[in-house]
Protein backbone atom coordinates (compact mmCIF):
# COMPACT_ATOMS: atom_id res chain seq x y z
CA UNK A 1 0.00 0.00 0.00
CA UNK A 2 2.83 2.44 0.85
CA UNK A 3 4.24 2.32 -2.68
CA UNK A 4 0.82 2.93 -4.23
CA UNK A 5 0.11 5.85 -1.92
CA UNK A 6 3.50 7.55 -2.16
CA UNK A 7 2.37 9.47 -5.24
CA UNK A 8 -1.05 10.31 -3.72
CA UNK A 9 -0.38 12.16 -0.44
CA UNK A 10 -3.96 13.38 0.00
CA UNK A 11 -5.35 9.85 -0.39
CA UNK A 12 -2.74 8.64 2.10
CA UNK A 13 -3.65 11.42 4.53
CA UNK A 14 -7.36 10.59 4.37
CA UNK A 15 -6.67 6.87 4.84
CA UNK A 16 -4.41 7.52 7.83
CA UNK A 17 -6.81 9.96 9.49
CA UNK A 18 -9.83 7.72 9.01
CA UNK A 19 -7.89 4.83 10.56
CA UNK A 20 -6.87 7.07 13.49
CA UNK A 21 -10.47 8.15 14.07
CA UNK A 22 -11.69 4.57 14.07
CA UNK A 23 -8.94 3.68 16.54
CA UNK A 24 -9.82 6.62 18.79
CA UNK A 25 -13.52 5.75 18.78
CA UNK A 26 -12.87 2.05 19.28
CA UNK A 27 -9.53 1.73 21.12
CA UNK A 28 -10.07 -1.94 21.94
CA UNK A 29 -9.06 -3.83 18.78
CA UNK A 30 -11.04 -6.88 19.88
CA UNK A 31 -14.30 -4.93 20.25
CA UNK A 32 -13.75 -2.75 17.18
CA UNK A 33 -16.54 -3.31 14.65
CA UNK A 34 -15.79 -4.35 11.11
CA UNK A 35 -16.31 -1.90 8.29
CA UNK A 36 -19.81 -3.27 7.58
CA UNK A 37 -20.96 -2.71 11.16
CA UNK A 38 -19.28 0.70 11.22
CA UNK A 39 -21.15 1.65 8.03
CA UNK A 40 -24.40 0.67 9.75
CA UNK A 41 -23.53 2.81 12.78
CA UNK A 42 -22.72 5.75 10.51
CA UNK A 43 -26.08 5.39 8.79
CA UNK A 44 -27.93 5.15 12.13
CA UNK A 45 -26.20 8.23 13.56
CA UNK A 46 -26.05 10.52 10.52
CA UNK A 47 -28.72 9.21 8.17
CA UNK A 48 -26.02 9.17 5.48
CA UNK A 49 -25.06 6.11 3.52
CA UNK A 50 -21.53 4.79 3.15
CA UNK A 51 -20.94 1.10 2.53
CA UNK A 52 -18.57 -1.05 4.52
CA UNK A 53 -16.59 -1.75 1.36
CA UNK A 54 -16.28 1.97 0.68
CA UNK A 55 -15.02 2.57 4.23
CA UNK A 56 -12.45 -0.19 3.84
CA UNK A 57 -11.31 1.28 0.52
CA UNK A 58 -10.93 4.73 2.13
CA UNK A 59 -9.06 3.34 5.14
CA UNK A 60 -6.65 1.39 2.93
CA UNK A 61 -6.15 4.17 0.37
CA UNK A 62 -7.76 2.21 -2.45
CA UNK A 63 -10.58 4.71 -2.94
CA UNK A 64 -9.53 7.87 -4.76
CA UNK A 65 -12.81 9.72 -5.25
CA UNK A 66 -14.20 10.75 -1.87
CA UNK A 67 -17.17 13.03 -2.44
CA UNK A 68 -17.90 16.10 -0.34
CA UNK A 69 -21.14 14.49 0.81
CA UNK A 70 -19.34 11.41 2.07
CA UNK A 71 -16.64 13.54 3.67
CA UNK A 72 -19.36 15.48 5.47
CA UNK A 73 -20.99 12.25 6.70
CA UNK A 74 -17.68 10.94 8.06
CA UNK A 75 -16.91 14.27 9.74
CA UNK A 76 -20.36 14.33 11.35
CA UNK A 77 -20.11 10.76 12.60
CA UNK A 78 -16.65 11.17 14.10
CA UNK A 79 -17.37 14.67 15.42
CA UNK A 80 -14.54 16.37 13.55
CA UNK A 81 -14.53 19.24 11.07
CA UNK A 82 -14.29 18.08 7.43
CA UNK A 83 -10.94 19.88 7.21
CA UNK A 84 -9.53 17.30 9.63
CA UNK A 85 -9.03 14.88 6.76
CA UNK A 86 -6.70 17.11 4.72
CA UNK A 87 -5.49 20.02 6.89
CA UNK A 88 -2.49 19.20 9.08
CA UNK A 89 -3.09 22.00 11.59
CA UNK A 90 -6.72 21.03 12.11
CA UNK A 91 -5.79 17.35 12.38
CA UNK A 92 -3.10 18.08 14.97
CA UNK A 93 -5.53 20.10 17.09
CA UNK A 94 -8.25 17.43 16.85
CA UNK A 95 -5.80 14.59 17.56
CA UNK A 96 -4.68 16.35 20.74
CA UNK A 97 -8.32 16.58 21.83
CA UNK A 98 -8.88 12.92 20.94
CA UNK A 99 -5.84 11.86 23.00
CA UNK A 100 -7.24 13.76 25.98
CA UNK A 101 -10.70 12.25 25.53
CA UNK A 102 -9.19 8.77 25.25
CA UNK A 103 -7.12 9.28 28.41
CA UNK A 104 -10.18 10.54 30.30
CA UNK A 105 -12.00 7.27 29.62
CA UNK A 106 -9.89 5.78 32.40
CA UNK A 107 -11.63 6.34 35.76
CA UNK A 108 -8.33 6.69 37.63
CA UNK A 109 -7.15 9.43 35.30
CA UNK A 110 -10.47 11.25 35.69
CA UNK A 111 -10.19 11.01 39.49
CA UNK A 112 -6.61 12.30 39.37
CA UNK A 113 -7.64 15.27 37.24
CA UNK A 114 -10.64 16.08 39.42
CA UNK A 115 -8.59 15.93 42.60
CA UNK A 116 -5.90 18.17 41.11
CA UNK A 117 -8.45 20.88 40.29
CA UNK A 118 -7.96 23.88 42.55
CA UNK A 119 -4.38 23.09 43.58
CA UNK A 120 -1.79 25.85 43.39
CA UNK A 121 0.54 26.17 40.42
CA UNK A 122 3.42 24.96 42.59
CA UNK A 123 1.51 21.88 43.71
CA UNK A 124 0.55 21.09 40.11
CA UNK A 125 4.20 21.45 39.04
CA UNK A 126 5.21 18.99 41.77
CA UNK A 127 2.58 16.49 40.65
CA UNK A 128 3.71 16.83 37.01
CA UNK A 129 7.30 16.15 38.10
CA UNK A 130 6.18 12.99 39.91
CA UNK A 131 4.17 11.82 36.89
CA UNK A 132 7.13 12.44 34.58
CA UNK A 133 9.40 10.42 36.87
CA UNK A 134 6.85 7.59 37.04
CA UNK A 135 6.72 7.55 33.21
CA UNK A 136 10.54 7.30 33.10
CA UNK A 137 10.52 4.43 35.62
CA UNK A 138 8.05 2.55 33.43
CA UNK A 139 10.00 3.33 30.24
CA UNK A 140 7.08 5.30 28.79
CA UNK A 141 7.69 8.00 26.20
CA UNK A 142 7.27 11.59 27.36
CA UNK A 143 3.93 13.18 26.52
CA UNK A 144 3.69 16.65 25.01
CA UNK A 145 3.99 19.30 27.65
CA UNK A 146 5.39 16.76 30.09
CA UNK A 147 8.77 18.36 30.71
CA UNK A 148 9.27 19.06 34.41
CA UNK A 149 9.22 22.71 35.43
CA UNK A 150 12.60 24.47 35.40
Amino acid sequence: MADELADRPLVQKIAQRLTELIGALYPDHVKRPGYGRLATEIREVTGGTISGTYLWELATGKKRNLTLGQLDILAEFFGVPPEYFFNDEVAERVNTQLELATALRDAKIRRLVMRADGLSAGALDSILTMVNEARKLQDLAPRDGSDPPA
